[in-house]
């Protein structure tokens, strides 16, 4: 089958949903706190999921492709240490 994720590719995706999740909590916490809910911080996380994680599906699909086993799986992982550093550092700015 085409797109199988392998257990540390699983992985590697939980993790990134999950450093997702956290700056969302944080993001909604500070959001709550300073009395000013708005639509924009659930919208930008809708579009995250569009810029970060669909190519991570994507890339996950063309491993199966890939002639060498290792080029399209190191690109998959260096995505998924992009997001995870990206989303640490807005938790770090937001606290």
């Amino acid at each position: 089958m085409f797109g199988t994720l392998t257990h540390w590719m699983e992985v590697a995706m939980w993790v990134v949903m999950g450093s997702m999740a956290l700056d969302l909590v944080i993001g909604l916490f500070k959001s709550m706190s300073g009395g000013k809910l708005s639509h924009e911080l659930v919208l930008g996380y809708l579009k995250d999921m569009v810029y970060y994680v669909l190519p991570l599906f994507m890339l996950a699909g063309l491993a199966a492709m890939d002639v060498t086993g290792w080029v399209v799986l190191v690109g998959y992982y260096l995505g998924a240490l992009a997001v995870v550093v990206k989303y640490l550092m807005d938790m770090k700015s937001k606290l």
